[in-house]
């Protein structure tokens, strides 16, 4: 169904994206953010997540484009580091623009009258 002139704009939910909005992904896309660059045990310990499970969500932001892996070595040790992408930084601006809006509306109509 399809908005037709004059019906008022869609809900700020409905713009939320779901592979970003679910719960482990946000938090994979915001300290992605915050570090730039991300060690996959830092992300593990940080989300409290078994290995698999960090692995498995990291695959859904990957294929969407939301993040790079890249796996090396530090030393002798394998590392799984974790950037960004441009398109997983425009993707959470949007996400947390849409946030805002939800955070908005319920605090506009947070008043003693309307309880």
């Amino acid at each position: 169904m399809t908005a037709e002139a004059g019906d008022p704009p869609a809900h700020p939910v409905t713009g939320l994206d779901d592979v970003v909005h679910q719960r482990v992904r946000l938090g994979i896309l915001t300290i992605a953010h915050e570090a730039r660059r991300v060690e996959f045990g830092y992300l593990r310990t940080q989300l409290q997540l078994t290995a698999g499970n960090l692995s498995q969500h990291l695959g859904v932001l990957e294929t969407a484009g939301l993040v790079e892996v890249e796996k090396g070595y530090e030393g002798k040790r394998g590392r799984t580091w974790i950037t960004l992408t441009a398109a997983g930084d425009t993707a959470l601006a949007a996400e947390i623009g849409r946030l805002k809006q939800v955070i908005a509306r319920v605090e506009t109509t947070d008043t003693e009258e309307n309880r």
